[in-house]
């Protein structure tokens, strides 16, 4: 007798913000535990990730990566119509990042018209040492979400970004160090002029 496949279940995580706030660098860290100081545009890329979830379940993580250069309405409007959680990134030493991040924020909750998992995130604490950034503790009473200062180059806080994703999708948080051990498929939409691209949002 043939054996029923094991269930599946399908995660996308959707990245957003500014150009230069370190997207890219934050997933970098977590599933290869590399930094790139230089700053890469990005168009578009998503990590694929397949792994057991425990209890018979296959988990297909998707880690999507946004651009932050480019403006493409509707490609964000698709990212954003299948996206499970977003985290939403700005830059502690750059305060006008954070506009950018809220602005996406009402994007969001307009096209989702409902709760949606969200996580603001701080990102290069290592440039911004001293206190806490006051405006992450007003956002988390403001907007009501998880919020987190990182430094995708320490690697600080950066599974705990994950985790936080996971736990607001009703995943275990504990998933992530099988994620950091699995070599992710990546698919990439170049910057203009490049060519060889493939996009999947």
């Amino acid at each position: 007798m043939a054996l029923s496949p094991a269930p599946e279940a399908r995660v996308r995580l959707v990245f957003f913000g500014a150009a230069g706030v370190g997207k890219t660098a934050l997933i970098r860290r977590f599933l290869q535990d590399a930094f790139e100081a230089r700053h890469r545009r990005t168009v578009e890329e998503l990590h694929l990730l397949e792994l057991e979830a425990g209890s018979g379940l296959r988990l297909r993580l998707e880690i999507m990566d946004t651009s932050g250069s480019y403006s493409f309405p509707a490609m964000r409007r698709l990212c954003i119509g299948r996206g499970d959680a977003f985290a939403l990134v700005y830059s502690l030493p750059e305060p006008d990042s954070l506009a950018e991040a809220q602005r996406l924020r009402d994007e969001i909750l307009e096209a989702k018209r409902g709760p949606v998992p969200i996580v603001l995130v701080g990102n290069k604490s290592d440039l911004a040492p001293g206190e806490p950034d006051p405006r992450i503790a007003a956002a988390q009473r403001d907007w009501g979400c998880a919020c987190l200062e990182t430094s995708a180059k320490q690697g600080r806080n950066v599974a705990g970004l994950f985790q936080e994703l996971l736990r607001q999708v009703n995943l275990p948080g504990r998933l992530s160090p099988a994620l950091r051990r699995r070599r992710p498929q990546t698919f990439s939409k170049e910057p203009p002029g490049k060519s060889h691209s493939c996009v999947i949002c």
